[in-house]
């Protein structure tokens, strides 16, 4: 009997709310990521902008210097506003971030802890050896979990109050920052068929993003932890895959395994891109799935990844296509 298995079957309420809370972190941290290019970027413009309107006027004396002078001023203080807008709302979505990873740690802490002690009991009622024993440990072992859930869903309730006080915050900030005519320049991408492109091309948009600071693994996909499966989950669901962010790869394979998408070391010859090829002997444990990355091209025995958390950033790395390197995959 898999008691492991059995006891997290007790806890699919807890198991969600630390999904829902890891989708959360993934939202929030991006968020924070958007904001602080943007009040850098309006920090930059407002320096050179400066430093270019004062040396013109500097040169220029004539009817058309006031003019330019009084659109200056009004650009600059524009710009000024929007800047510090900007940063005003990094730092929400800063706290807001930390509360959130705080949140989905400790969910997953709860998580540990009951699957820990419903195993134990479970294990003592099969050493029994008898059916009421065993009877009588399931009985345990389902009753201790609504105590775990109670606890969880208290702690997304109190991540959730924190993210509508935020909002209501960055709507107060939402006027200030409507002025910002300057940052966003970006030309839509032409629409491109076929999800797995549209995984390729998202992953490649974030090739050298980086933990920030490095070494933190606090990163703009997921909660702070080894990132490599919320990069990968976070690429899937900007293609509109249903897949909510799963901070474990081995968790990866199981959501294929349940929808039909997974195959093994024996099957390696179908990845394509936009797959995720997952390494190690696989799906237990940390210790048995050891990482994750994005097929972005298949070349004989060669594949090509893009991954989330190699060396502490995104990354194009290319492997052996091989049952020694890689357990499975599953297509989006």
């Amino acid at each position: 009997m898999d008691t492991a298995a059995l006891a997290r079957s007790f806890a699919k309420d807890l198991i969600a709310h630390r999904n829902k809370l890891a989708g959360k972190a993934e939202d929030a941290v991006r968020a924070e990521y958007a904001l602080h290019r943007v009040a850098a970027a309006l920090d930059a413009q407002h320096d050179a902008y400066h430093k270019e309107s004062t040396t013109v006027l500097e040169h220029w004396h004539g009817r058309g210097a006031d003019g330019f002078r009084h659109h200056s001023a009004k650009l600059t203080k524009e710009l000024r506003t929007t800047g510090a807008a900007g940063a005003a709302a990094e730092k929400v979505v800063a706290h807001v971030a930390s509360t959130v990873d705080s949140g989905h740690t400790a969910v997953q802490r709860l998580v540990d802890e009951y699957t820990d002690q419903a195993k134990q009991v479970l294990d003592a009622g099969v050493a029994a050896g008898t059916p009421a024993a065993l009877m009588r440990a399931v009985g345990h072992a389902a009753d201790l979990a609504p105590r775990y859930t109670r606890q969880s869903a208290s702690t997304l309730r109190h991540v959730d109050a924190e993210l509508k006080a935020a909002a209501k915050k960055l709507h107060e900030l939402r006027k200030d920052l409507a002025h910002d005519r300057v940052v966003d320049k970006t030309v839509p991408a032409k629409a491109v068929s076929g999800r797995g492109t549209e995984i390729v091309h998202a992953a490649r948009k974030e090739l050298g993003t980086r933990e920030n600071p490095p070494g933190s693994n606090r990163n703009p996909y997921g909660p702070t932890a080894a990132w490599c499966s919320s990069f990968a989950t976070a690429m899937w669901r900007k293609a509109g895959v249903q897949i909510p962010v799963l901070p474990f790869s081995g968790d990866v394979y199981h959501w294929g395994q349940r929808n039909g998408h997974a195959y093994g070391k024996h099957s390696l010859h179908e990845a394509k891109p936009g797959d995720v090829l997952i390494f190690g002997t696989g799906p237990q444990s940390t210790s048995t799935s050891t990482h994750i990355g994005i097929v972005e091209k298949v070349e004989g025995d060669q594949v090509t990844l893009i991954e989330g958390n190699s060396g502490d950033a995104v990354r194009r790395n290319t492997h052996p296509l091989s049952a020694s390197t890689f357990y499975g995959g599953v297509h989006p």
